[in-house]
């Protein structure tokens, strides 16, 4: 069967190619991939080429195929699996393999098996590991594709820890009913975050949200307003870091002068790391959530905090299985909404010059939808394209206009299936 996928050939070296998969084996998984969410992950993993962590060194001749937040459908199963993976089940995939206990990871190490593609294989010990998720396709393929970074918050989440004086044992995950603080966080990654803080199962009595942006700090606001916090039971503030004058006195005294029992930095910045230190309080703990590119980012850290007062500093790099679960489960019941992280849609031809470009585009998540060609459009350019004449599309994008208008502009499971309609990929 013939595939359609981008490959990685070496530093920015991305190129759309059409090739032939090769039978699947009875032990593997045939998937038709329906999304994929360009990550900031697979741009770094650009920058750096075979010099990545997960990387295989060969890639000039044996390239990879990229893309690693991917939903999709099941059309052919390996005798193996059978019974407990069906044809025409839709499926979301988490990445973190982790084979045979390397740093192999899907996206960044395999040939035939990447999210930006039109079919794939899932070898069999990524199947073992669990990493293939039956979802409601209902809840929308988009939905299912974030569901990977939101499995990166979560497992961020849950890996944040408190303890007890003298009891020598952590106590895992955010302070419930404490004061929490999330710095850059007004981006993508940032509002899935302030949407689990609010949503998820621990929740903090305060909930401070930074950013230097004021534009996207407004966009935050109309997501999660002040009266939607308090219903859930949190006080938010917003704070503009770059128009105050005494930005870490402000943060300070939004905790009654006691600092911050969770920090969590989302920008790979040294003065944010800086601040973050600055602003815990006793026991408090720092998440370091943003990979950096530069592989000796340092930051100063007040030591005599971290004999004193238990501070601590912890990161993380992705989710897990269950963590993807817990993001599926929380959005079927309507608890987590992954839309507020989508502000763009695009086709596969869109692909390379939106990975290569990424930081330079504004807005958020970008979902690729692998099977069709679209360029890559904000939602907030769909009233404006559907009345351009010379827009092949216009009609496409009057009628996703007039859906996510009623969603309070947000991507949704009826616009996502009005896009495939009209491109006659119904699923």
């Amino acid at each position: 069967m013939k595939t359609k996928a981008v490959r990685l050939y070496g530093k920015n070296d991305l190129r759309l190619e059409e090739f032939e998969l090769p039978e699947i084996k009875d032990d593997e998984i045939l998937i038709e991939v329906v999304t994929d969410s360009v990550c900031m992950s697979t741009y770094k993993e650009c920058k750096l080429g075979a010099e990545h962590e997960r990387v295989n060194d060969d890639i000039d001749i044996n390239p990879i195929i990229v893309g690693h937040e991917t939903a999709g459908v099941i059309r052919q199963v390996g005798s193996k699996w059978e019974k407990e993976y069906a044809v025409g089940k839709s499926i979301s995939i988490q990445p973190a393999a982790f084979i045979d206990n390397s740093m192999a990871t899907f996206g960044y190490s395999f040939a035939n098996c990447g999210g930006v593609a039109t079919y794939i294989i899932i070898p069999n010990k990524a199947i073992e590991r669990g990493c293939i998720i039956p979802f409601d396709s209902s809840r929308g393929f988009y939905a299912a594709s974030l569901s990977e970074p939101y499995s990166c918050i979560i497992g961020g989440a849950h890996a944040m820890y408190h303890t007890e004086k003298y009891k020598y044992e952590h106590k895992m995950g955010i302070l419930d009913g404490g004061k929490c603080a999330l710095l850059a966080s007004c981006g993508p990654m940032g509002l899935g975050t302030i949407d689990y803080m609010l949503n998820g199962p621990k929740k903090p009595s305060t909930l401070v949200v930074t950013d230097i942006n004021q534009d996207r700090i407004d966009r935050a606001k109309s997501i999660f307003s002040e009266e939607y916090a308090r219903e859930r039971g949190v006080e938010i503030a917003y704070v503009n870091t770059m128009t105050e004058e005494d930005a870490e006195k402000k943060l300070i005294d939004l905790t009654g002068q006691g600092g911050f029992d969770d920090v969590v930095v989302l920008a790979p910045v040294r003065q944010v790391i800086e601040m973050a230190d600055r602003i815990l309080g006793q026991d408090g703990c720092l998440s370091f959530f943003s990979g950096p590119i530069d592989k000796k980012l340092q930051a100063n850290v007040n030591f005599y905090n971290v004999h004193y007062k238990s501070a601590h500093i912890m990161g993380t790099t992705g989710g897990n299985v269950d963590d993807m679960k817990e993001c599926l489960q929380l959005s079927d019941e309507g608890k987590l909404n992954p839309a507020v992280m989508l502000t763009h849609i695009g086709g596969m031809d869109s692909v390379i010059d939106t990975t290569l470009n990424l930081p330079k585009i504004p807005g958020g998540k970008k979902i690729i939808y692998t099977g069709i060609d679209l360029e890559l459009t904000a939602i907030d350019d769909f009233e404006a394209k559907s009345k351009d004449e010379n827009n092949k599309h216009a009609d496409l994008f009057k009628d996703l206009y007039e859906v996510v208008k009623e969603n309070n502009f947000l991507w949704n499971a009826k616009a996502e299936q009005c896009l495939l309609k009209y491109f006659g990929k119904c699923q």
